[in-house]
């Protein structure tokens, strides 16, 4: 993991750095003047870059974790990195007592941040890296500062640590994986973890087994193999900074999605408070329309028919009579009660049979041939009781007919209801001007404000035909 220096070596001694930054820009210069060899000498370089982006790494983890509780376990990252950098800035023959107590704290650091990414913690395993922080220093100072065999079994065993921690930790997300089922998320996650530590583990073992067989293999390959764990970490620094960046896009999301179900929600608060507003407004409305039409039944209606019991003269009773008529119509409408159209085609029909019979007039009404469900609202039965009596009153007083057909269907959702007669027509003289005479302007009128139309064809001489279209 660590390259020492090869004896005989040119030595700068230097000693141990506290600043981050005057380390990473003195570790090239350190790694030049310790390697006399090519190989050896990239190798060193590539270390002291290697330790400089590890400081810069740790000092962006450092700020991120701190603004984002969550990412607190990544102080042990931090503590990972920098126990490196200076174990790396150590490698000096003069520090070499320093080595074991820095890898101690290395692989404490690195025992804690990966099980505690897994949600793995056990208190015996905490008490005893915190012992071990202890017992190697005291172990060395027990051999007078020698470190010599002692170091090299201790180096040993803390590379073990490390692997087995590593190796734990990709099992428990192998774990993970299986509970989780064949999900693609937990799946990358799996493998970008076993690409990242298994080749660590492989160089920390391959160091270990070049020690104990061969020292001149194992002092040219340790400085490559030992690049292995600074990359780890290097590459966990970059995880946690990318997972606090998609942290962020999440929030930002969850929270967008929370405005747009708030917008909805006030949207819908709003609604509902204009459909109240408007059924409050409709309950007001419908009672003064009963009111109304209770004062006009008890009070004009009542009086109205006093006139027609005794009043001694024929046409005042009988325009008495017909106000009456009118009234009740009028009460009929305000009271807002549906009128099922099978038994307003039989008012119509007994109401207009009677009146064309009266003046002389043969009366054919032609009702639909099937059952008829429908129903009228009570102010379009109104506004048709009229525009029919006008129809009737206009065949009375002005066609001249002897013959008139009333015919009524239900078609596509409108109900039509055709007026026609054998009179004279209306005369040429009104052409173009019917709205004028007749009634024809206020049938109309009444026809528009049910959404409907009433169209008049006439021509002098082969009578009159009135067709009302009105949607049920």
């Amino acid at each position: 993991m660590i390259s020492p220096i090869a004896p005989g070596a040119a030595v700068a001694r230097r000693p141990p750095l506290s600043l981050l930054l005057v380390l990473a820009l003195l570790c090239p210069v350190a790694a030049q003047a310790q390697t006399p060899t090519t190989g050896l000498y990239w190798a060193a370089t590539l270390h002291a870059w290697v330790a400089a982006m590890l400081a810069l790494m740790a000092t962006v983890v450092g700020l991120v974790s701190g603004q984002h509780p969550r990412e607190r376990p990544a102080s042990f990252l931090i503590g990972m990195m920098l126990s490196w950098v200076v174990l790396r800035a150590a490698a000096t023959p003069s520090a070499a007592g320093l080595r074991p107590l820095l890898m101690t704290l290395l692989v404490l650091c690195a025992v804690q941040y990966l099980l505690r990414q897994m949600n793995w913690k056990r208190g015996w395993i905490d008490h005893a890296l915190l012992i071990q922080c202890l017992v190697v220093p005291a172990s060395l100072l027990w051999t007078g500062g020698q470190v010599g065999i002692l170091g090299t079994v201790w180096h040993a065993v803390l590379s073990l640590e490390l692997v087995a921690a590593m190796g734990w930790a990709l099992w428990l997300r192998r774990l993970r994986l299986q509970q989780a089922g064949a999900d693609e998320a937990h799946a990358r996650d799996f493998g970008l973890m076993a690409a990242l530590l298994l080749p660590t583990m492989a160089a920390l073992v391959a160091e270990m087994l070049l020690a104990a067989t061969s020292e001149s293999l194992w002092w040219t390959a340790s400085p490559w193999l030992g690049l292995m764990l600074p990359l780890l970490m290097l590459a966990l620094g970059l995880q946690v900074v990318t997972s606090v960046a998609h942290a962020r896009v999440d929030a930002e999301k969850r929270v967008t999605a929370m405005e747009q179900r708030m917008a909805e929600r006030i949207a819908e608060v709003e609604r509902s408070h204009s459909q109240l507003a408007e059924q409050k407004l409709e309950q007001v409305t419908e009672r003064e329309r009963k009111r109304i039409a209770a004062d006009l039944h008890d009070d004009l209606g009542a009086k109205l028919l006093t006139i027609v019991h005794t009043s001694e003269s024929d046409r005042i009773s009988t325009l008495a009579r017909e106000a009456l008529e009118e009234m009740r119509l009028s009460v009929r409408g305000l009271t807002g009660k549906p009128v099922h159209l099978i038994d307003a085609l039989g008012d119509w029909r007994a109401e207009v049979v009677s009146r064309l019979g009266q003046a002389n007039i043969l009366a054919e009404w032609k009702s639909p041939a099937e059952d008829i469900e429908h129903t009228f609202q009570a102010r379009s039965y109104v506004q048709t009781t009229r525009i029919l009596r006008e129809s009737v009153s206009n065949i009375i007083k002005h066609s001249g007919a002897t013959h008139a057909t009333i015919s009524s269907a239900v078609q596509e959702g409108d109900f039509i209801l055709t007026i026609q007669d054998n009179g004279q027509g209306i005369p040429s003289e009104l052409d173009g001007r019917l709205d004028r005479g007749h009634g024809m302007a206020s049938m109309k009128s009444r026809a528009k404000q049910m959404h409907g139309q009433c169209l008049v064809e006439s021509g002098p001489g082969w009578g009159t035909v009135i067709r009302l279209t009105i949607p049920l």
